[in-house]
């Protein structure tokens, strides 16, 4: 039952996000603030407004650990990681490839995954070994999705900070795009023919995209992470990399 609540209140923190957007919000908003948010990054003023929203509606449930705030500790034995507003320069610049990313820890284990596109107003969350659901923010329905049957582009989060990756990707013909938002491309891996994310691994950034696919092939270490639906593109890179 705690596990059905505290998605209604994922969904509903999403939801007034949205209505901030369409109704709220300023231009005053899109400034940074003097703070420097917990994971390392300058803090806009619509970050902290998001990750408040978030806080508001998770707290009776479990502890908060954010991008921003840091770990705040409700004395709870479950704890959100909360990356509230991912792919912010994205939102900043009116690229349409931005949303939230909840992780649900418990013991030291990831339990369950939210991750929300705000542009395309949709949530895919994975509870515990259950099935990936999708939904509607806009209509609070079950999306049915259709996946493709053999994805053209790969994505590689960060691809601009290792242009010598860029180039043996491209002499092995592999077609790809740095979109941007690292929750959403973990999330949605099964979109591309591989995701692959180069740098801090902070657990904002993965930890929910990475339990909703967890079922794939993956491949992580201190720096990387390497996400893939095809076993024979897994084996590919596993050659690949040791050019890096």
């Amino acid at each position: 039952m705690i596990l059905k609540n505290i998605k209604k209140r994922v969904i509903k923190a999403n939801i007034e996000i949205l209505d901030y957007i369409e109704k709220s919000l300023k231009k005053e908003d899109f400034k940074y603030t003097k703070q420097i948010g917990f994971g390392g990054d300058e803090t806009l003023k619509i970050d902290k407004i998001f990750e408040d929203i978030f806080i508001k509606n998770l707290k009776d449930y479990g502890n908060i650990f954010s991008e921003e705030c840091g770990f705040l500790d409700f004395k709870k034995e479950l704890t959100f990681i909360i990356d509230p507003l991912d792919g912010s320069n994205n939102f900043f610049s009116n690229i349409p490839y931005f949303g939230t990313s909840v992780a649900l820890k418990k013991d030291g284990k990831i339990i369950a995954g939210f991750v929300a596109n705000l542009a395309n107003k949709t949530l895919v969350y994975k509870i515990l070994n259950k099935k990936i659901k999708y939904i509607s923010l806009l209509r609070g329905k079950k999306i049915i999705k259709v996946e493709n049957g053999s994805s053209k582009v790969a994505v590689f989060e960060r691809g601009y900070k290792y242009p010598n990756i860029c180039k043996i990707l491209n002499d092995k013909e592999m077609k790809f795009r740095v979109l941007g938002a690292t929750a959403l491309s973990l999330a949605n891996a099964r979109d591309f023919t591989f995701v692959l994310f180069k740098g801090n691994l902070r657990e904002f950034d993965i930890d929910a995209g990475l339990f909703i696919s967890n079922d794939l092939y993956i491949k992580k270490d201190e720096d990387m992470v390497f996400v893939t639906k095809y076993k024979e593109v897994f084996s590919s890179f596993n050659e690949i990399i040791k050019q890096f």
